[in-house]
């Protein structure tokens, strides 16, 4: 349940993990393939085509917002720093309910219910943008 202390600790422990992940990451120049550090495969969809998929760009892009370059990060990939940004939020939360707990988590899905289907547009719109912005900008390097 995520209600609980341990949950949270959890939550905690991945959302911080994959922050510090990115410390370690050298930001390629190229503006993508950081996450060829980690021993992952290049992307399929780049492969194949040519073209970036929506999220080419974005293990660099966590990289240089981990590296205190949030406007080079923005830069890279708008969307993938929002991503960021949430990640770190849940880290947040998540850290703060495992040692205070305070009902955040329902609070916050009580405040964004409401508008739970224009988050999912508004969200769905911030990537496809993003995804144009990346093709425009493309480099292959």
């Amino acid at each position: 349940m995520i209600g609980t202390r341990p949950a949270q600790a959890v939550l905690g422990m991945a959302t911080t993990g994959l922050l510090a992940v990115s410390t370690w990451l050298e930001p390629s120049v190229n503006g993508h393939g950081t996450h060829l550090q980690l021993g992952l495969a290049p992307c399929t969809f780049l492969s194949l085509t040519g073209w970036p998929c929506p999220m080419c760009g974005a293990t660099t892009t966590f990289a240089l917002w981990a590296d205190g370059r949030p406007f080079d990060g923005a830069v890279n990939h708008p969307f993938a720093s929002i991503l960021f940004v949430a990640t770190a939020a849940v880290a947040a939360v998540a850290w703060s309910e495992a040692f205070a707990p305070r009902s955040r988590w329902q609070k916050i899905l009580d405040a964004i219910a409401p508008y739970e289907l224009r988050l999912l547009s508004a969200f769905l719109g911030l990537m496809a943008t993003s995804w144009a912005y990346s093709l425009a900008c493309w480099n292959p390097g």
